[in-house]
């Protein structure tokens, strides 16, 4: 029942139909579950750097970018217009929450994954209009996890990064500026990064096949980072057993 609401999104009522259940049983129900799920969604880029495993393997280190340990970008999703507290200002409470991009009111979270499309790190839920993908990376403290002699690769959205950490080797994209256009060899490393960098669409396109993620979320926000982390170690489940589309060798 629990992965069925997780993968469909459906009310409860709907539940109470197909499961023959009250809605209490079934608030009751997937607390429990969810709480479970949580507890077994563990991340490894969490652990301290010396307890994590090393990649080394052909399989798991793209050949183009040998030292990249993790692949960064941020998803948003859509929430219900918060509601103004009584005697408060509706524009103070909605504003934080509405994003320019989305046109709408969002939660964002970050996602680091392995170039093998493995989720390493899901930060927590934030407001979406508030929180710009490179002041959501810099409050995460991510990158101060990387051991050395490991690398990520992110998006044009967080240019700027490398001021934070300028003995860090990051690969972006190259950005155009104004009375400065990018030149064809910076145009082609663009495309050779995108090329590489699409294994974090991957592997959000795949959280987005869990309606919970997908559809306007309708729960309280407090609750939205715990089930980002459990749809995420769920997906972690899937590719284990069937990987996701390796990435072609360079000739």
């Amino acid at each position: 029942m629990t992965l069925f609401w997780l993968k469909a999104y459906t009310t409860y009522e709907v539940l109470g139909f197909f499961y023959e259940l009250n809605k209490t049983n079934i608030e009751d129900n997937l607390k429990s579950i969810l709480a479970t799920l949580e507890s077994m969604s563990e991340f490894s880029f969490d652990h301290p750097t010396a307890e994590r495993r090393k990649l080394h393997t052909p399989e798991a280190v793209m050949e183009a970018f040998p030292q990249i340990r993790l692949v960064i970008d941020a998803k948003e999703q859509r929430i219900q217009r918060p509601k103004t507290p009584k005697g408060g200002s509706g524009q103070n409470e909605q504003k934080p929450y509405y994003s320019g991009k989305k046109k709408a009111h969002t939660l964002k979270s970050q996602i680091a994954v392995r170039p093998d499309g493995h989720i390493e790190a899901v930060s927590a839920s934030v407001p979406g209009g508030a929180n710009h993908d490179l002041n959501l990376l810099r409050q995460s403290k991510l990158l101060d996890q990387l051991a050395e002699g490991e690398e990520a690769m992110l998006d044009k959205g967080y240019d700027g990064i490398q001021k934070d950490y300028p003995k860090l080797h990051l690969t972006l994209p190259f950005k155009a500026r104004r009375n400065h256009p990018l030149e064809e060899d910076q145009k082609a490393i663009n495309r050779l990064v995108s090329r590489y960098r699409i294994v974090v669409e991957h592997s959000l396109a795949q959280t987005n096949r869990f309606q919970v993620l997908s559809q306007v979320y309708r729960h309280h926000r407090q609750g939205h980072g715990s089930l980002v982390c459990i749809v995420a170690g769920l997906v972690n489940r899937s590719i284990d057993r069937h990987p996701l589309k390796s990435y072609p060798c360079l000739g």
